[in-house]
């Protein structure tokens, strides 16, 4: 009776897992990839997001007289009764966090940061724990360099670009959504070192088609070249670029430092430090009670 209970319960799951991902999304410092590791549905999208491209790719059989046969068996393999909901949880997350999150987080900076510096920190767990026995001096040097080049990445400054050529907006998608499919990079902070932050939350709330339309171009571009690549490298090399992951969400921590001023720079704790220390084990508990929750619907076995 357990696992039929819980098999029905699995599309509202894999709904909520997306809304995870997609609220994060729009908070810069935190990584959607990170979130998709932690419920537990990472590799699944990974896997299923590069059958899609290559399925895609593979439609130009039809052109040359081959027939949709290759394309077709890409498109089975997807894995659309999970990837189905988690992309509406993400789709309804990333339109409602525009409009309700994304204020939270400007009024009252300090207490969301140190939250999610606990999400984080605690996530560090999930890569640690998939590399398992494999951690050696070697893995442990490269979690160390991925951590340096993401704490340095963290520090550079931001500004805002308030009318960008529709072009800009392309490119910066591109390189936004690789952030969504590899732990630790966070593709809102990415559009906030790029200057466009406020100017894609702004496009979201009032529905700017053309700048949506580029951005969404942009995207699908980004994530096609990267996700082949990256499937490359999880099934090739899964402890290296797991180490790599765990170093760059490591080092993205800096981007979550609680006190900062109006620069991103640091500031020392302020008279809040013990509510702040509060929010951060609530965020660490949040990681460890989804945690929880996937190795139960995994029965037992360590996330997907």
């Amino acid at each position: 009776m357990p696992a039929p209970r819980a098999a029905s319960f699995r599309p509202a799951v894999d709904v909520l897992r997306g809304s995870l991902i997609g609220v994060v999304e729009v908070i810069p410092g935190v990584s959607g990839g990170t979130v998709a590791l932690i419920v537990g549905v990472y590799s699944t999208l990974i896997a299923s997001a590069s059958h899609v491209v290559r399925g895609a790719l593979a439609l130009t059989d039809v052109l040359r007289g081959r027939g949709p046969a290759r394309a077709m068996e890409h498109f089975r393999a997807v894995t659309w009764r999970i990837v189905v909901p988690v992309l509406i949880g993400m789709v309804v997350a990333v339109i409602a966090g525009a409009r309700i999150l994304a204020p939270l987080v400007a009024e009252n900076p300090v207490e969301t940061r140190a939250f999610f510096a606990g999400l984080i920190a605690a996530s560090l767990l999930v890569p640690i724990g998939m590399v398992g026995r494999a951690w050696s001096w070697r893995l442990v040097l490269v979690a160390a360099l991925a951590a340096a080049a993401s704490f340095v990445l963290s520090g550079l400054p931001a500004g805002q670009v308030a009318d960008p050529p529709l072009v800009l907006v392309a490119l910066a998608a591109a390189v936004a959504i690789c952030a969504l499919v590899f732990p630790g990079v966070s593709g809102s902070f990415l559009l906030l070192v790029f200057g466009l932050y406020e100017t894609t939350l702004a496009a979201v709330n009032d529905r700017n088609l053309p700048y949506l339309l580029a951005f969404a171009i942009g995207a699908v571009v980004g994530l096609g070249s990267f996700v082949g690549l990256l499937r490359m490298l999880l099934d090739k090399h899964p402890a290296v670029t797991l180490a790599v992951a765990t170093g760059l969400m490591a080092g993205s921590l800096r981007a979550l430092w609680p006190w900062q001023d109006s620069t991103g720079s640091a500031l020392p704790p302020g008279d809040d430090l013990w509510g702040v220390i509060a929010l951060t084990a609530i965020g660490a508990a949040v990681v460890l009670a989804l945690v929880a929750m996937q190795y139960r619907l995994a029965d037992g076995r360590s996330p997907r």
